[in-house]
């Protein structure tokens, strides 16, 4: 049987992951479920994945796959727990890549030079999701909490709107870039990092463009 809090957050990821196409991240389930750390949440997720309702995706920030839901209201019955999971079968192959353009390196630490390049980067069709997307070579350490390592790199999909929490390309007085997590504070953009190192930058919002926001991540070996 799931808990309260088992199923609350299951149903939210599943919730974020069918309106977004991104599994919200661990700041966001803690707040959404009112819990006071985020260690709370990663029980939560490790105890859901021993029971096959959701798995964790390899090289990906913020990856979560909900691969089923309780079959009632009420929970799954210990019976349906034990089955394993019925996944749907994955109609793209998986040597199918689709080219995306490359705008060259965008800092996870401080903002640098407005958005260059049009080199075409290739990157396997499953990863992406509706919508137009590009892909951003991560320079810095400052989201590393979230996942997002120096020399990674981001599959960003266009969007001009952010919601709060989502992680986004932000353009800055229409000269400098960064990946930072979206946040208000009253009149004012915050623009948090993942990293207790380095501060949030907040800005009058109408010096901050949003240009994309986080969809997948790539990682080289």
């Amino acid at each position: 049987m799931l808990t309260v809090k088992q199923r609350e957050l299951l149903q939210y990821i599943h919730e974020r992951v069918s309106e977004t196409g991104v599994s919200p991240s661990f700041d966001e389930m803690r707040e959404a479920l009112e819990l006071k750390s985020k260690s709370g949440v990663h029980r939560l997720i490790s105890a859901l994945e021993e029971r096959a309702f959701i798995r964790r995706l390899p090289n990906r920030a913020r990856a979560l796959e909900v691969l089923r839901m309780p079959d009632q209201p009420g929970g799954a019955s210990a019976a349906t727990e034990a089955k394993a999971p019925e996944l749907k079968p994955v109609r793209i192959p998986a040597n199918d890549t689709i080219e995306i353009p490359l705008h060259g390196r965008i800092a996870a630490g401080t903002p640098i030079e407005a958005l260059q390049g049009t080199e075409q980067f290739a990157v396997p069709a499953a990863l992406l999701g509706p919508g137009e997307h590009y892909a951003l070579e991560v320079s810095g350490d400052s989201m590393v909490d979230e996942g997002i390592l120096d020399g990674d790199f981001a599959l960003i999909r266009k969007v001009d709107q952010a919601r709060e929490g989502e992680i986004v390309v932000a353009l800055i007085d229409g000269e400098e870039a960064t990946l930072k997590t979206f946040r208000r504070e009253g009149k004012m953009v915050r623009l948090d990092p993942a990293n207790g190192a380095y501060s949030p930058q907040r800005y009058e919002e109408n010096r901050v463009r949003i240009q994309g926001r986080l969809a997948g991540l790539i990682r080289r070996y």
